[in-house]
């Protein structure tokens, strides 16, 4: 029996509630939207509540829920984002929590003829496009341009950047060979090949992503029960499958 599914009676036994046929809407930072489905099926085959996900940048996703969107969870790519939504109202009091560490990479797409094999490589002439994900909304973008300004490549690469709504597209504008690397997300990568430079967690902040359940919810107690699930150990083996690191404790 695989980690997985050990972590995943682990939940089932201790799930609180009856099993319903309840959906429940999920904000989900763009980072998450190749783990999200796994852990989407394991919770509603857990509790009979099926999950829908609405993916895009962080910034975007608060500006929304601010605005009224339909949300019932927000799963952020940081806890800046959570906690000044829980501040404004807009987040059920003291639902927030870190349910993972995410890490960024540098990636290249499989079959790339310019070959990267450190950051420094981005200084180079041959290295022509680099995309990211726009700073101020994604905390991933963020953390690669605190990169770049720690190694000193700052000004050698900003010519070359090519900025992408969220970290999701950054990734695309490499796998189609508009840009030679990227900077994203290792859950976005890991299971599809190419090559991707971990960056040493040293070079930015850590990228502590929280949820929290929005005070506007429709089902506030089909929210708790996923977000439950989220910090289960049935969810941290999900995650971390996925390349995330465990929160603290």
């Amino acid at each position: 029996m695989t980690n997985i599914c050990r972590a995943l009676v682990c939940f089932l036994s201790i799930s609180t509630g009856p099993a319903s046929a309840a959906e429940i809407l999920v904000a989900a930072a763009s980072n998450l939207n190749g783990v999200c489905q796994e852990l989407a099926r394991q919770f509603e085959k857990a509790s009979g509540i099926h999950v829908v996900h609405s993916f895009s940048s962080t910034g975007n996703l608060a500006r929304q829920i601010e605005n009224g969107g339909p949300f019932d969870v927000f799963a952020s790519a940081d806890t800046s984002h959570v906690s000044d939504l829980e501040r404004k109202g807009f987040i059920v009091p003291a639902s927030q929590a870190v349910y993972a560490r995410g890490r960024l990479v540098l990636w290249t797409r499989p079959g790339t003829p310019v070959k990267i094999n450190s950051l420094n490589d981005l200084a180079e002439p041959r290295v022509r496009f680099i995309a990211l994900a726009q700073p101020d909304s994604a905390p991933y973008g963020a953390a690669a341009v605190e990169t770049l300004r720690k190694l000193g490549l700052w000004e050698k690469v900003r010519p070359k950047l090519v900025y992408a709504e969220n970290i999701g597209m950054a990734k695309q504008y490499a796998a189609s060979g508009n840009t030679e690397a990227a900077f994203t997300a290792y859950s976005l990568v890991i299971k599809d090949g190419g090559k991707a430079l971990l960056v040493d967690e040293k070079m930015h902040r850590p990228i502590e992503q929280a949820l929290g359940i929005v005070k506007g919810s429709k089902n506030p107690d089909a929210g708790r029960r996923y977000t439950q699930f989220l910090l289960s150990p049935a969810g941290v083996a999900i995650l971390e499958a996925y390349g995330y690191l465990a929160p603290a404790r």
